[in-house]
């Protein structure tokens, strides 16, 4: 193959194909045939004496040329859509847009508050759809295009997109945009309210998890397995409102993050403790898929939700607190 010689219209055609993992997004995405994107990959699989994209059952899987390839492709092709498309022209005043998201909902209750200030002073004709998050796994939701953008604790996600090895190379983003800690949460007139919480009495309680998939086990049950220990899950609910109000009402007690209880509205009814053993931090990660990467629309409101610093988002914490009732 000669580089002279290669057509530099199938490099958009696999750039596309790459970022959707689809043909058929692929093609509404560069308003083509299906027909006419699986001929363009035909040529540049004989351009390149390699199959780059194999048919599976869930859309196509990249050759590890085609990962080799891609993110120097990627990278040229954004270079020149920006020098082309000078992103001056864009108003976010004017922009219509809208964005699904997909929130918890103790996140969106924290988060939201300020980016709705934000539409209304900067963009009042931008709209928001809000998704339910069901899910560790916001990726099939992002790459299907159900969601624009998706927000919480995905700790084996962003595990695999900063580098493990052996995982392919995916059109997903990420940005951390908080770090904080797991507290053991209990209604202020728990039997275990005065005296210091110690594994055994922790481990003696009756439990509520918040669950988004119903499954009654969890990293803190992964970290007292370590220790040898067990605890007893009496519920499972899949709201962190929901798991606030049900504690403040009986003997069970719970972990939530730190930052998410003000969420529950009835911070006055709750008391937090310190576990008696070592949790890892509880990450807020954003993720996004690539195609959005360069929306001036898209960036603005990423802008907005890392601008968001962890010394703002525990001003929002300690705002949404004081108004609990």
């Amino acid at each position: 193959m000669s580089f002279l010689t290669l057509d530099l219209n199938l490099l958009r055609v696999f750039d596309a194909v790459m970022t959707e993992q689809n043909l058929t997004r692929a093609a509404s995405r560069l308003a083509m045939t299906q027909p006419a994107v699986s001929n363009a990959l035909r040529r540049l699989r004989e351009a390149l004496g390699d199959e780059l994209l194999i048919r599976t059952a869930h859309g196509v899987k990249p050759t590890l040329r085609a990962e080799t390839l891609w993110p120097a492709v990627r990278r040229a092709l954004s270079e020149l859509e920006e020098a082309i498309t000078p992103e001056q022209n864009f108003d976010i005043a004017t922009a219509s847009n809208t964005f699904r998201m997909a929130m918890a909902d103790a996140t969106a209750a924290l988060w939201l508050p300020a980016l709705v200030r934000s539409i209304e002073r900067e963009a009042p004709s931008l709209t928001i759809r809000m998704v339910p998050l069901t899910t560790r796994e916001p990726r099939p939701m992002l790459l299907r295009g159900d969601i624009d953008l998706a927000v919480g604790f995905f700790p084996g996600v962003v595990a695999q997109l900063a580098g493990g090895q052996g995982v392919s190379v995916s059109p997903i983003r990420h940005e951390q945009l908080y770090s904080g800690h797991y507290v053991c949460v209990m209604r202020k007139n728990h039997p275990l309210a005065k005296d210091e919480l110690t594994l055994d009495s922790y481990c003696s309680a009756n439990h509520l998890l918040v669950s988004f998939s119903g499954r009654a086990h969890g990293l803190i049950d992964e970290t007292l397995a370590q220790l040898g220990r067990e605890r007893r899950i009496l519920l499972t609910v899949n709201q962190f409102f929901t798991a606030g109000r049900v504690v403040a009402t009986s003997d069970l007690i719970t972990v939530l993050p730190r930052h998410l209880i003000a969420s529950t509205g009835i911070t006055g009814a709750l008391i937090t403790k310190e576990l008696p053993f070592a949790t890892p931090n509880v990450h807020v990660d954003m993720l996004w898929h690539e195609r959005d990467t360069r929306s001036p629309a898209h960036k603005w409101l990423r802008s907005h939700l890392s601008g968001t610093t962890s010394e703002n988002f525990v001003k929002l914490s300690s705002v949404a607190e004081k108004r609990a009732v």
